[in-house]
């Protein structure tokens, strides 16, 4: 513990320098800006810095005309783009269409297939129970049923 209280001890403090006032800078008498003084109409003196009038803004030089085939060139091309993205999509929008229309006609075409073939090859020649109106009355013929 004595070793670090004498290396605290040998320590070099260190005094800050203190800051130097920058110099004031010195105007050059024919840099200042005129002074003017006038007399109010209620006797008192005023006195001020005298103000440059303002400058009026130099006139815009006149923008040189842009010629009327340039423009319809431009606005063509735009036109063009447009028609062109328009017209892309509603390709797109036909094909998905006539797709949509040929799986309609596929459905109704397996659908009503399938109720023909029923129909043709279907037992029924001219009956319309079959087997089992012959049991039914059978049974209520009798009240009983034979096998």
């Amino acid at each position: 513990m004595n070793s670090d209280l004498n290396r605290w001890d040998a320590a070099e403090a260190h005094q800050p320098i203190p800051l130097q006032p920058a110099p004031l800078a010195i105007r050059q008498p024919h840099l200042l800006p005129e002074t003017q003084t006038i007399q109010l109409p209620d006797g008192r003196l005023v006195t001020g810095y005298a103000i440059a009038p303002a400058k009026a803004p130099e006139p815009v030089a006149e923008r040189p005309a842009i010629s009327p085939i340039a423009v319809n060139i431009a606005l063509g091309g735009i036109g063009f783009a447009a028609a062109c993205g328009g017209l892309m999509l509603l390709t797109t929008f036909i094909a998905a269409l006539a797709a949509f229309i040929q799986q309609l006609i596929i459905l109704a075409a397996v659908i009503f297939g399938g109720f023909i073939a029923t129909q043709v090859l279907g037992n029924n020649h001219g009956s319309t129970g079959g087997t089992v109106v012959n049991i039914r009355r059978a049974v209520f013929k009798r009240n009983h049923f034979h096998s």
